[in-house]
């Protein structure tokens, strides 16, 4: 199977599914207000992608022959080895997850 196209309440049941299992990370994106990509168990590298809040990359959901897609753009000219990272902007939500860009301009939390 492939990536799976998800609604929140999905999303959120994959999630604890996920936890349950012992699955530590899941690799969940908004693509808009009802959909959701669930690349944790089938996914290209992309997914691996990490945040940083001052990245070099940004995300964008483009729109391919009726499909969406999520394309990861540049923001400056990328070094070789250089890790690629673009802002998760995760809602803000009373349960803080810590942010470790070590980013001069780090906010602290991913949310």
């Amino acid at each position: 199977g492939g990536i799976s196209v998800v609604g929140d309440v999905a999303a959120d049941m994959r999630e604890k599914r996920y936890v349950q299992e012992g699955i530590g990370s899941s690799y969940l994106f908004r693509v808009d207000h009802d959909t959701i990509i669930d690349a944790t168990k089938c996914g290209n590298l992309a997914r691996f992608i990490n945040h940083c809040c001052t990245p070099n990359c940004y995300a964008k959901v483009i729109t391919i022959e009726a499909q969406k897609k999520i394309v990861i753009y540049s923001k400056q000219p990328i070094s070789v080895n250089e890790e690629i990272t673009y802002d998760y902007k995760f809602p803000i939500e009373e349960n803080k997850i810590p942010c470790l860009c070590g980013t001069e301009n780090c906010r602290g939390t991913l949310n």
